[in-house]
């Protein structure tokens, strides 16, 4: 999986554009959609009252050890994630987990 085919550095940290998939029986990535660019999350979390996206939300920071959030597609499957930081530090920190 290339994590820089579904990332982008922007200013102050990386977006990593991701597929959230919620209510999965497990929480982790789940390779890549390559037709889309997109890292495929699982989170074991409800899409309801932003319970997945909080999970999303904490997957990242605990694998980064940043600060991040979710800036595009609150209420959708397909989601950007704002990881804040050095961004090549960050990059491949993703790398060597995912």
């Amino acid at each position: 999986m290339n994590v820089r085919d579904a990332s982008r550095p922007v200013q102050g940290g990386v977006e990593i554009d991701i597929s959230a998939l919620p209510n999965s029986d497990r929480q982790g990535t789940d390779g890549m959609n390559e037709w889309r660019k997109r890292i495929t999350v699982r989170v074991r979390s409800p899409p309801a009252d932003g319970k997945a996206n909080r999970e999303i939300e904490e997957f990242f920071r605990n694998m980064t050890g940043c600060r991040c959030g979710i800036v595009n597609g609150h209420s959708v499957r397909r989601k950007t994630v704002m990881i804040q930081g050095d961004a090549d530090a960050i990059l491949r920190t993703l790398e060597d987990s995912l």
